[in-house]
């Protein structure tokens, strides 16, 4: 007997079979995952695991579909924003007579599981933050420009407008921002402010998906829901698997406690985002297993991609500099390309419409990244230097991006 089509919180009929994007190009994702196979030790094809990717596919977070329905509702059960920022600020009792809805996003988002360590979350701050330019070089060109290989979620942003055009610097400052924040000391505690805005852009989140769920234009038979479970994690694999494997490239010493403190600290992140918990990890091993079991369910390569990846390179011309702003800013989007070119290979920028460049830039990375995680690290005095160049390349950064407006991140619009 097949399984019944119940609908969902949307009221959308629930889909048997996985959208047709999945395992589209699985050769390419074979080829592309390479490494992580190794450094996840897949020796075969998960097929139960493949099995719930494909069906994830057509799954959301369900409190923030129920919230985003609330929000955009006409009726008694209405939720309106200012009750959704004074929930977030202080908590729901400063809400009277609050909406079942908002309740219950609320009760989901402050119950906090038995295995978050926050001692071992701030350590993963502290290790995030020592890394410096670093984590931003692979959050940009790995993870997010990397990302663009595949359809779907790139065709979701140039639909909304938010990584294209004169948007473009503004989500990405939101997206440095919100890394930031979540990675300062105490930040995912409740009242922290990585926690809220964790909880703010798992609404945003949630409102996207409203919007776009039952527009007509929106291909669900091939990409599932605009954003789903399985493209949520496989975000969250870009700031935890790919990011330490990235940072390793580029000559930067991660131990294993270490990388044991940035993974959970960004595995609280993804709870609180919504993501599944089965798909949220302790090890690098079981982060990277999954995130080559979701490359080989990914289709190829869109027009999309390299509208935004063109998009991203173009901004660069366009961030703020304290000092000498017109050579930095013809600088700027030559270092990015170079750096591209051992991330994603002649094959990677074929695919994204990006120029090959020499890694020049990689070239002068890594020596200063040998001596400071080689040498340096190892005393007192080392540490706190580096953390000082990391703490200034944030505060720069922050400015490269915003200049002097204060940081913003997702507006939430009923």
């Amino acid at each position: 007997m097949s399984a019944p089509l119940l609908p969902d919180v949307t009221g959308r009929v629930a889909h048997p079979a996985p959208p047709t994007r999945f395992r589209a190009a699985e050769a390419r994702g074979a080829a592309i995952g390479k490494m992580l196979r190794v450094v996840g030790r897949v020796r075969e094809v998960d097929e139960d695991l493949m099995t719930r990717i494909g069906e994830r596919f057509w799954t959301v977070d369900e409190p923030g579909a129920r919230l985003a329905a609330a929000i955009r509702s006409k009726g008694d059960d209405q939720v309106r924003l200012d009750q959704f920022h004074r929930a977030l600020a202080h908590g729901i009792d400063a809400v009277p007579e609050a909406p079942r809805a908002l309740r219950e996003f609320f009760a989901t988002v402050e119950d906090t599981p038995d295995w978050v360590d926050v001692d071992l979350m701030n350590r993963g701050g502290e290790v995030y933050r020592r890394l410096g330019r670093n984590a931003g070089d692979v959050l940009l060109q790995l993870s997010l420009i990397g990302g663009y290989r595949f359809g779907g979620p790139t065709d979701l942003l140039v639909a909304t407008g938010g990584l294209t055009g004169d948007m473009t610097r503004r989500r990405l400052a939101e997206t440095q921002a919100w890394s930031i924040a979540v990675t300062e000391h105490d930040a995912m505690r409740r009242d922290g402010a990585g926690w809220r805005l964790t909880a703010h852009v798992r609404l945003m989140h949630a409102l996207v998906n409203h919007r776009f769920d039952a527009r007509p234009e929106w291909d669900a038979a091939h990409w599932g829901r605009p954003i789903n479970q399985t493209d949520q994690a496989a975000t969250l694999g870009l700031f935890t698997g790919a990011l330490l494997l990235g940072v390793r490239t580029l000559g930067v010493t991660v131990t294993r406690e270490e990388s044991r403190a940035v993974m959970h600290l960004w595995k609280y992140v993804g709870w609180v985002m919504g993501v599944d918990e089965d798909w949220l990890f302790d090890t690098e091993r079981e982060q990277h297993r999954l995130n080559y079991h979701v490359l080989l369910a990914q289709d190829d390569v869109t027009e999309a991609g390299a509208r935004l990846a063109g998009s991203i390179v173009e901004a660069q011309a366009d961030l703020h500099f304290r000092r000498f702003g017109a050579l930095r800013r013809w600088y700027a989007p030559r270092r990015l390309l170079s750096m591209l070119r051992p991330f994603l290979g002649r094959r990677g920028l074929a695919d994204l419409g990006l120029p090959v460049r020499l890694p020049w830039a990689t070239a002068l990375v890594v020596p200063g990244n040998l001596w400071r995680y080689g040498v340096l690290v190892r005393t007192a005095w080392g540490r706190r230097r580096i953390d000082r160049w990391a703490r200034a390349y944030r505060d720069e950064q922050m400015y490269r991006y915003f200049g002097d407006d204060a940081p913003d991140v997702g507006r939430l619009g009923a």
